[in-house]
């Protein structure tokens, strides 16, 4: 049996406005922010937030990444989880549930800077 053991890939989203960030990742869609990092107070930020076992880097470094990427997120309880969205009054979207051709579940939500999050249920 090999020694490697591969986990979970942590993406890095590139995100332009603190306040913006915060109030999507955090305030509108429950995670949590693990940290947060620079090198001088003058520099950019590089920060991470997570919900359940699910991690997410955003930064605010030019070269960190490509902004308005898509990240696939598996999900178990997409319903609810739009229930929760829902109820929260996030003026900046109210996304739906779609059927996948795939046969799954999909909601599909742009955060501030245009990164595409792809909530993904197979049930």
């Amino acid at each position: 049996m090999s020694a490697v053991r591969m986990k979970g890939a942590v993406p890095i989203l590139r995100q332009f406005d603190e306040d913006a960030a915060f109030a999507f990742y955090r305030d509108y869609l429950g995670f949590t922010v693990n940290w947060t990092h620079r090198f001088e107070a003058d520099l950019p930020l590089y920060a991470q937030v997570s919900r359940d076992d699910l991690a997410l880097h955003l930064s605010w470094h030019h070269g960190d990444a490509t902004p308005g990427s898509a990240v696939f997120l598996p999900i178990s309880g997409i319903d609810a989880f739009r229930a929760e969205l829902s109820a929260k009054a996030y003026r900046n979207a109210r996304p739906g549930i779609e059927d996948a051709p795939w046969g799954a579940r999909t909601m599909t939500l742009l955060d501030p800077s245009g990164n595409r999050l792809l909530f993904n249920d197979k049930g």
